[in-house]
């Protein structure tokens, strides 16, 4: 893959589209939308079908089913087909845990382990169609359960193992699951956390597990086991078969749940296919990072995510590639434990999300400079937008200005990739920020309120105007919140401003808008919003402005309530290194923010922190944030990475509120 520049540069529209959408990018692009049928009937031949489909896809909107009548199994395309292929004896995980333990397992000895564990479901009564949870930390463990079930047709549910015990009540609740697979517990910043104790709170508010699997990992003396209903790992695959014949599954059965965290109200079970889902993240992994037979490939999600399901577990594994997983903190015992995991097994290809970058470039640049990380050729970026100064960082302190990043945008409900700079086919020259264009099979238009396309760098809604192989088939047991989620907002029949009127518009809940070269720049999301005196003014732009200022490293907004403006903008800022929290220095934030968004941007109050409340997985959890300011309750904060970190930004709001009595006394 050739070194792609940087670009910045603006050129007329009728030109960007010869210089910047290249030619076999674009004709590559055009064909999967014109002849959709062709086109993934070619790309799907590139897994392996034990039966091939009769239909490519039919679309009853907003319902899509894929390969209609092809028959495959997850688990064989995993793993299996690599055996066949010679590559028994090539590493496929190699896994670090934070307390210093390590271990590689090699193709066959994954398949093996697989195969004796799905054997082991089915003697504990698991057939076809039946729900698992799954609750564990980042061990080999999870993904050797999530593919013995793919390998016996069972449905996984992976609920994220720094959810509270209510959370994982009501995922298993709405799944109705019958098995329920967790650990004793999991080592985080030094600490060992008591898994099985949370699970067990759970399981009180249950009434459908059957079984509970527990897998030794950080040896915990008197775990709670239930007679009767709790059985360790160890012994369940102790005396099985080795070998479990895959299941042949449709193309259209269930591969998994995957439950959305929101805030607020019930959880939606995210239902996504087998074969269609299978080939959408194969062909986006290829098209976006171009993996080559010798990567060392680190996605440092958790597989409690989607980016986890798909570029963790299927998504490296129907490659072929070695990986890397990780389970602990990505800054302990020392900020520099990612850079160490990278010279010490020579990764090459890197993808994480923004925060983690934000939070390595408060540390400083010594850190990462402290290790060779000239094995890596290429980085990616997810979970939310990438900033322009986090995303150069990252390309010239990690990737020493050599290595493209992927900037990719998707969701949950996409399965894959959506926008991606596609460095497996084509790539272009990138922008800080932008995660450039959409990528084969993907209808991508930025809409105003009332559906009609916006003008360059105009704000509007992003929407996918044609179905796509990765995308949910429905949400679990309730067709009605699926199209009312994603389908309801832009009627077709009253849009029309577009060259093919789709039959159906997809709604992803994103700002976003696209520049003059037909670029794309993802804004947050849509509810993210904080309106002051009518203005309404995106979190992500506020935070990105923050994060421009040579001082800040990374920076939390939120909408306080105001009697006059309906709401005022307050920011938590975490400085870096070097730089310390002074009036004169908040003031100047004020005025910078000021000159980069506008005089309503300009923020009421501005609180300096040294860390801000993160669930895990690292989203910053804005509602603990303003329960703090308004002095409201926190509610559940069991997935927080650190709870002291809410203590010092109560601290904070209480040193600023009274510097203020006391300067309104003098």
């Amino acid at each position: 893959m050739s070194e792609t520049p940087v670009s910045s540069s603006s050129v007329a529209s009728a030109e960007a589209s010869k210089r910047y959408y290249g030619h076999k990018l674009k004709e590559i692009w055009s064909k999967s939308l014109e002849n959709p049928e062709a086109f993934w009937s070619e790309v799907a031949e590139n897994i392996v079908w034990f039966k091939k489909w009769d239909k490519v896809y039919e679309w009853d909107p907003p319902f899509a089913r894929w390969f209609i009548g092809g028959i495959l199994n997850a688990s064989y395309n995993a793993l299996d087909v690599h055996l066949k292929r010679g590559l028994k004896n090539k590493v496929a995980i190699f896994w670090e845990g934070e307390e210093g333990a390590s271990k590689a397992l090699t193709y066959y000895q994954l398949w093996r382990e697989v195969n004796k564990f799905a054997n082991a479901l089915k003697k504990l009564g698991v057939k076809k169609g039946d729900r698992i949870s799954i609750y564990l930390p980042m061990i080999p463990e999870l993904p050797i359960a999530m593919l013995a079930c793919a390998r016996i047709g069972a449905i996984h549910s992976v609920v994220f193992s720094g959810f509270s015990a209510t959370a994982l009540a009501d995922r298993i609740n709405d799944a109705e699951a019958k098995i329920l697979i967790t650990a004793d517990g999991l080592y985080r910043r030094g600490k060992i956390v008591p898994l099985k104790t949370t699970a067990d709170e759970a399981l009180a508010m249950t009434k459908t597990i059957e079984k509970v699997i527990v897998v030794r990992r950080v040896g915990l003396e008197n775990t709670p086991m239930k007679e009767g209903r709790d059985l360790w790992w160890h012994d369940v695959v102790k005396d099985v078969e080795p070998y479990c014949p895959p299941e042949p599954m449709e193309s259209t059965d269930p591969l998994f749940i995957l439950y959305t965290s929101g805030t607020t109200g019930k959880p939606k079970g995210v239902v996504h296919s087998t074969g269609g889902y299978l080939v959408w993240v194969w062909a986006t992994l290829k098209w976006a990072f171009d993996p080559q037979p010798d990567d060392i490939w680190w996605c440092t999600a958790d597989i409690g995510w989607i980016t986890g399901h798909s570029y963790v577990v299927y998504g490296p594994l129907m490659h072929g590639l070695t990986q890397i997983m990780y389970d602990g903190a990505p800054d302990y015992p020392a900020p520099d434990r990612w850079w160490e995991i990278i010279e010490k097994y020579g990764v090459t290809a890197f993808y994480t999300a923004p925060t983690a970058i934000r939070m390595h470039m408060k540390f400083g640049e010594e850190w990462a400079k402290k290790h060779d990380l000239s094995s890596l050729r290429i980085l990616g970026s997810v979970g939310e937008p990438i900033n322009p100064e986090a995303w150069r960082w990252f390309y010239e302190v990690i990737g020493g200005g050599r290595c493209p990043i992927i900037d990719t945008w998707w969701q949950t409900e996409t399965g894959g990739f959506m926008i991606s700079p596609a460095a497996g086919i084509e790539l272009v020259p990138l922008k800080a920020g932008s995660a450039t264009f959409p990528l084969p099979g993907v209808h991508a238009e930025v809409v105003d309120e009332d559906g009609r396309p916006v003008k360059p760098f105009e704000r509007g809604y992003l929407v996918i105007l044609a179905p796509w192989p990765g995308m949910l088939m429905t949400l679990w047991r309730d067709p009605e919140r699926y199209k009312e989620v994603y389908w309801s907002k832009f009627q077709p029949n009253k849009y029309l401003q577009f060259k093919i009127t789709p039959p159906a518009i997809y709604y992803t809940g994103d700002y976003a808008m696209k520049d003059d070269e037909g670029y794309f720049w993802l804004m947050g999301r849509a509810d993210d919003v904080i309106k002051v005196a009518g203005h309404r003014i995106g979190t992500a732009e506020l935070e990105s402005a923050f994060v421009s200022h040579p001082a800040v490293a990374e920076a939390a907004v939120i909408g306080k309530p105001d009697p006059v403006k309906g709401e005022s903008i307050v920011a938590f800022v975490i400085l870096k290194s070097g730089h310390q929290p002074t009036d004169e220095l908040r003031d100047e934030l004020k005025m910078h923010i000021r000159k980069t968004i506008g005089p309503v941007a300009t923020p009421d109050a501005i609180f300096f922190v040294s860390s801000l409340p993160k669930t895990r997985s690292g989203k910053i959890m804005r509602r603990v944030l303003k329960a703090v300011v308004s002095g409201g309750q926190l509610g559940d904060i069991t997935t927080l990475e650190d709870a002291a970190s809410v203590e010092e930004a109560k601290k904070a709001v209480e040193m600023l509120r009274k510097a203020m009595e006391e300067a309104t006394k003098k």
